[in-house]
């Protein structure tokens, strides 16, 4: 994706043409959330595949193999789409991770916190046709939106306790986390820190993220470096000590490998795309 943010809506006549050549299951390096008011949506997922009716939500992280069929019902489709760089929200992309891992796809009921989304949606919309769009203001209603996702869904649905038990504990590393991630505290830290071995630590997060503590510490720095890259004009050395890097040559090793890009090179995409 060649944005920071897109949105865009799926009708009767797009979700035809969809259901008549669905493709092939796929991964892309962005997050894209779907929020149907109308019509009932096909989703491949965790390589297994759901249908789901209107009103519901489906969030795909960056990475997923996944395929996305929505199909209309009594003539009827709409689904909100919202395509974004996980760079955009690094407040909140680790949660959103936790939040929707084994669950994508959510059934919501109809009524006003509902409505509440389908508005939402319409706001960053309108905001994002505008000749010069404010994109601090189409980052705070993205936030929002998932505040009252998040909220809905804890209305509607049960969990089960252990799964309940090892998210919470994952929400407790997160803020750890936010507060910790510039310095350069190990897993170790955070297992201390949260009354567990760091054994048991890597497990939840292995179960929930596929990744290690340390991976999820470092995937963390490199987002803020990407905040940072795309927001100010600090220096690439500067950016990689206020995160903890010590060593100008070793970050720029480190962000190439997750990146497939060097901090220059990320720079220089992302003036192009602001």
């Amino acid at each position: 994706m060649d944005r920071l943010i897109k949105i865009f809506e799926v009708l009767p006549e797009e979700a035809d043409k969809i259901t008549s050549d669905p493709g092939h299951p796929h991964q892309h390096d962005f997050e894209e959330l779907l929020i149907g008011t109308e019509g009932v949506l096909e989703h491949f997922i965790d390589f297994k595949s759901e249908q789901i009716e209107a009103p519901f939500i489906s969030f795909v992280t960056k990475g997923k193999v996944h395929r996305v069929v929505p199909k209309t019902k009594d003539g009827k489709c709409h689904v909100w789409g919202i395509r974004f760089k996980s760079e955009f929200i690094p407040e909140t992309a680790f949660h959103l991770y936790s939040f929707f891992n084994n669950e994508a796809n959510i059934a919501l009921h109809g009524g006003a916190c509902f409505n509440r989304l389908v508005q939402t949606c319409e706001m960053m919309h309108d905001e994002l046709q505008q000749e010069d769009p404010d994109l601090s203001v189409v980052k705070h209603l993205l936030s929002a939106l998932f505040v009252m996702i998040e909220s809905d869904r804890a209305k509607s649905h049960d969990f089960d306790i252990q799964e309940a038990s090892q998210n919470k504990t994952f929400t407790q590393f997160l803020k750890l986390l936010e507060d910790n991630y510039k310095h350069n505290d190990g897993v170790e830290f955070y297992a201390e820190q949260l009354h567990m071995t760091s054994r048991n630590l890597n497990q939840i997060t292995h179960k929930l993220l596929h990744q290690s503590v340390s991976e999820i510490i470092e995937t963390r720095k490199l987002m803020e470096a990407k905040r940072l890259m795309t927001s100010t004009d600090k220096t690439i050395s500067e950016i990689a000590f206020e995160i903890g890097y010590n060593e100008k040559s070793y970050f720029s090793k480190v962000f190439k490998k997750k990146s497939g890009q060097t901090p220059t090179e990320f720079r220089e995409e992302m003036k192009k795309l602001i």
